[in-house]
């Protein structure tokens, strides 16, 4: 496999004290043998890769799942549980730029859609993943941020059919938000969920359905002579078309057309122990609602219903027992700042991942250039949860060529370009981070 980060970022230790795995075991799932066929074979049992073989097999197809560790195990069951609006790190202006309004309104429903999407997926599986919030709000960390909050709330009533409300920073306190912000903006779109429940759910739901799930598996090549033929340490697969769905934890050459098409980035999460009520309430912050920033090193938090607090933070370019050592310390450190009163609160859980950005912002769905029968899906911005599982089903219709009734719309269409640098691309992300420090963000 080739790479960009080192060994460490894709081994045992950054999510071994992840908190999720606590909460459930892993579906276990045996390791590939032999020689398998299969109408159609995916790499990665997260959600987009669950999700599309999951769609496959109730449409009567074949579905193989390859999967390096067991389902879950890379960012799908170790990111923060947000069901949420998102998937592109593009300005609404970029993304007029690039593509027009007309596909930019068009993303805003797709966005809707796979929020509406992953709930109906849960409900119709009837996954328990332990959900809580009405929505997700956007906490303004400085008065700037706050001034422009009903600009955006009239954007998001434009662009998503809902209408946000609004609470001045006067109002916070007493509506269980009491912290360093300046006001919050409720969206009532989304949910909170247990991500290595959902996951699991997933895997379940498919293996139901008859696809063949096999972990420890990664595949090590790619060939090509008619069928596509996967090769792990134990087994060759042989299947008419195939699915890359890895996302931040992809490899370069695997195939030869991810190569810098993607770059993987580090987000981390911290776990408190519970909390007493008596500690809840001396911070002030009782809302059960998911909340993140827009800061540069974006913060994403939620009191989960058992009080432990959970708290993200995108940023981390070692990947190393000493820079995830380092992170710890960073995090905890926003942490405390953010709520003083809970200082004192063990976080008994941290932990970290990649997720991936393309070069342009956005997420890239559907058939891989030049190899004809091979498809990917990739580039979610930190925002997989609903945007993944939708995916998913939009590669589900393209590989079994199959009119879709889902909108597939036309900014998940472009394939990313190649980014500068190449194999050293995670140079692109050192100035950034440099100039987000210096300016405390």
């Amino acid at each position: 496999m080739s790479r960009i980060y080192p060994a460490h970022a894709y081994g045992a230790a950054p999510r071994e004290n992840c908190y999720w795995p606590t909460t459930a075991d892993p579906v276990e799932v045996p390791k590939a043998r032999g020689e398998i066929r299969a109408d159609v074979a995916v790499i990665g049992a997260g959600f987009a890769g669950l999700s599309c073989a999951l769609h496959m097999a109730e449409a009567g197809a074949d579905v193989v799942v390859l999967e390096a560790e067991f389902p879950g195990w890379g960012a799908s069951g170790r990111n923060g549980g947000f069901c949420c609006l998102g998937g592109t790190a593009a300005s609404d202006d970029a993304l007029r730029r690039s593509y027009g309004e007309a596909a930019r309104k068009e993303w805003c429903q797709a966005e809707l859609a796979s929020v509406e999407f992953a709930r109906d997926l849960m409900a119709r599986h009837e996954i328990d993943v332990d959900m809580h919030s009405e929505g997700e709000n956007l906490m303004a960390h400085t008065r700037k941020a706050a001034q422009g909050f009903e600009a955006r709330a009239r954007q998001v009533e434009a662009d998503f059919g809902v209408t946000p409300t609004i609470t001045p920073e006067a109002e916070l306190s007493q509506n269980g938000m009491r912290g360093p912000f300046f006001a919050a903006m409720t969206t009532p779109i989304g949910v909170a969920v247990n991500p290595f429940k959902y996951v699991n759910g997933l895997a379940r739901a498919a293996m139901r359905a008859g696809v063949r799930i096999f972990g420890q598996s990664p595949v090590r090549r790619i060939d090509r002579s008619g069928d596509y033929t996967l090769g792990t340490d134990h087994a060759q697969i042989r299947a008419r078309r195939i699915v890359v769905a890895t996302n931040g934890y992809s490899s370069d050459d695997l195939p030869d057309w991810m190569r810098a098409r993607y770059l993987p980035t580090q987000s981390n999460v911290i776990v408190t122990r519970e909390m007493t009520d008596e500690e809840v309430q001396a911070q002030g912050w009782t809302t059960n609602q998911m909340c993140y920033d827009d800061r540069f090193f974006l913060h994403y938090f939620r009191l989960m219903p058992n009080k432990r607090m959970l708290f993200g933070m995108r940023a981390g370019l070692r990947c190393s027992p000493e820079g995830d050592a380092h992170m710890l310390n960073v995090i905890k450190g926003h942490f405390d700042r953010m709520f003083p009163a809970w200082s004192h609160v063990e976080a008994e859980h941290y932990w970290n991942g990649l997720l991936s950005i393309s070069w342009d912002r956005t997420p890239y769905t559907g058939a891989i250039p030049g190899m004809e029968g091979a498809f990917t899906s990739l580039s979610y911005h930190g925002n997989g949860v609903a945007m993944a599982s939708y995916a998913g089903a939009l590669l589900a219709d393209q590989v079994l060529e199959r009119p879709s009734t889902r909108l597939h719309p036309e900014i998940m269409t472009r394939p990313p370009e190649r980014m500068p640098l190449g194999q050293q691309r995670r140079k692109l992300m050192w100035p950034l981070y440099a100039w987000a420090s210096l300016r405390g963000d």
